[in-house]
């Protein structure tokens, strides 16, 4: 059985045009090369696995093949010393490197002498290394390696010509290992592969221990949702979903999804910062100029767009607050789980419209799913005549003398929320749903006139004050009830009046039945902005008021010399 190689050392690069992601420094090295500009000091710095070794094995081979005629022919194994400071970092180790670098090379021109993680020399090598670095043999050059630029002392610094690698870019990565996949015959998805290459966080060495790990775990047809599998990381349609039922302001399903998030093994903090981050994408996805930034495959990329289309740049800016503030947060609290929570409930109330006066930390009420999903498990009838604000069952009595069942008129979802508005909305369609079982055509239908009308009215009035519903007092005592044909009719003098009337309509409608013992008369109201005359609004508008009401007020006036 043939040995297995893992593909860092298989794959890694022989040339410089192999190297990923540091284009520019590797042909900053090869004209150097070609010129004859080559310092004797380097120091190549940068995060891990990208490329720092890599470069400085190229470099040292080809420093001494441009020296002779047929490189073919040589071998400069024998020039290359490697030294890993991280276990021979002391004085002693220093001062061996030293003498070794007197003795001139025997093939090629020169001894190229790598020493890797350099940082981890302690200070009392790094002082014997002075000398040697700064005037060194014409036959020595020196690269060193590090992870860790700002451990290395300054002295050391100002003696090398410092070379910056950068992270690999994703893009870069994920090609790379499309043309490995190719070489061993793996079927792999272009999306696995991008999972595969932001996990690596910019690191090839990284990129393509994972590859292999994962060729191990799913074989030749390398999937996305194999990758996400082996890797446990949160796949990018778990936050596909969540947006869509945040945008939905569906509250328990979402609850659910952060729970099941939960029981695989990820954290709270991974997932908001995972959505946070893709709310960011959509918002990237919103413009068409800022569509490069987006870090994804094509097919996610697609996804992005789509969803962006159904979100406004309002609710995104919203949103990224409040995952941003839930991350910040995270360490800090004390109920971690239950932050998340908040927080997600919070982002689905964000486009809820149900409220019209919402705070910056608005959740929906739970009272708004009771009553969806026993509206769901009661689906109306769809009837054919559609019903007005001041719709009765009595045109359908009048249309034929059997009562009709509420079940072949169906019932109106009920209103939810916690608000004054649903309230009211609740108690009248309680009474529409009661209506619609009771035949009318046997309840009494006394004649009343506007005298018991107006006192059943001012009734109705105190029983509101009563039970301290002031505001929907006033508005009751700002119309102006009469009667026509046996119904009423009631004027207000504006709009909004006439709105928080229509809501309580069912509720006064009902009272005034009972007490003038007629089920048969109907509640109409009207904007008459003539009627605002008759209410007094400036102070002297007032005071004729009150003056008509106790003829003292006159005598008030005058005693205490007032301005009225």
């Amino acid at each position: 059985m043939e040995q297995f190689i893992v593909s860092a050392r298989k794959y890694r690069p022989q040339v410089f045009s192999e190297v990923v992601g540091q284009q520019a420094i590797t042909n900053t090295l090869e004209n150097a090369i070609k010129n004859n500009h080559l310092a004797q000091a380097l120091l190549f710095t940068g995060p891990r696995g990208v490329g720092k070794t890599t470069c400085a094995r190229i470099l040292a081979k080809k420093i001494n093949e441009a020296s002779v005629e047929n490189p073919e022919d040589h071998d400069f194994a024998f020039n290359i010393f490697e030294l890993d400071a991280a276990s021979n970092n002391s004085v002693d180790d220093i001062r061996n490197l030293t003498e070794q670098v007197r003795i001139p090379p025997q093939v090629g021109k020169y001894k190229v002498y790598i020493i890797d993680e350099v940082h981890m020399l302690s200070q009392a090598a790094f002082n014997a290394f002075l000398k040697t670095l700064e005037e060194p043999p014409a036959h020595a050059i020196f690269i060193l390696a590090t992870t860790e630029k700002h451990k290395i002392i300054p002295t050391i610094l100002s003696r090398c010509q410092i070379f910056d690698f950068k992270r690999i870019q994703v893009i870069d990565a994920k090609n790379y290992l499309k043309k490995i996949a190719i070489e061993e015959g793996i079927n792999a998805e272009d999306d696995a592969l991008h999972v595969i290459a932001q996990k690596a966080d910019g690191a090839m060495r990284d990129a393509l221990s994972i590859f292999d790990r994962v060729v191990s775990f799913s074989g030749k047809e390398l999937t996305r949702q194999a990758v996400t599998e082996n890797l446990n990381v949160l796949d990018y349609d778990v936050y596909f979903t969540s947006t869509n039922l945040i945008l939905k302001n569906d509250i328990p399903n979402i609850l659910l999804q952060f729970n099941s998030v939960l029981s695989k093994g990820f954290e709270g903090h991974h997932y908001i910062n995972g959505l946070a981050s893709h709310f960011r994408d959509l918002l990237v996805a919103k413009d068409a100029i800022t569509i490069d930034l987006l870090d994804v495959g094509d097919v996610a990329k697609k996804r992005y767009l789509e969803q962006s289309q159904a979100t406004s740049i309002n609710f995104l800016l919203a949103a990224i607050e409040k995952a941003n503030t839930c991350d910040l947060n995270y360490k800090s609290s004390k109920n971690q789980r239950l932050l998340v929570e908040l927080c997600i409930m919070q982002l689905a109330s964000i486009t809820f419209d149900g409220e019209k006066k919402k705070g910056p930390n608005y959740i929906i009420p739970a009272s708004f799913f009771k009553e969806t999903l026993k509206g769901l498990a009661q689906k109306p009838v769809k009837t054919t005549a559609p019903a007005t604000a001041t719709a009765t069952v009595k045109p359908l009595q009048q249309a034929s003398n059997t009562p009709v069942p509420a079940k072949a008129l169906g019932r109106r979802n009920r209103p939810t929320g916690l608000t004054l508005k649903s309230v009211f909305e609740k108690k009248a369609a309680i009474i529409e749903d009661d209506e619609e079982n009771i035949d009318l055509s046997k309840l009494p239908k006394d004649v009343f006139n506007g005298e018991k009308l107006a006192l059943v009215w001012k009734q109705y009035i105190h029983l509101l004050l009563k039970r301290g519903e002031k505001s929907i007092a006033s508005i009751v005592n700002a119309g102006v009830p009469r009667e026509h044909q046996q119904n009423i009719i009631v004027e207000l003098p504006n709009t909004l009046m006439e709105q928080q009337m229509q809501r309580h309509r069912h509720l006064l409608l009902g009272f005034i039945r009972k007490q003038l013992n007629n089920f048969s008369l109907d509640l109409s109201i009207e904007v008459n902005e003539t009627v605002a005359k008759r209410f007094a609004y400036t102070p002297q508008e007032k005071f004729k008021k009150l003056l008509e009401i106790n003829d003292h007020m006159a005598l008030l006036r005058n005693t205490f010399d007032l301005e009225l």
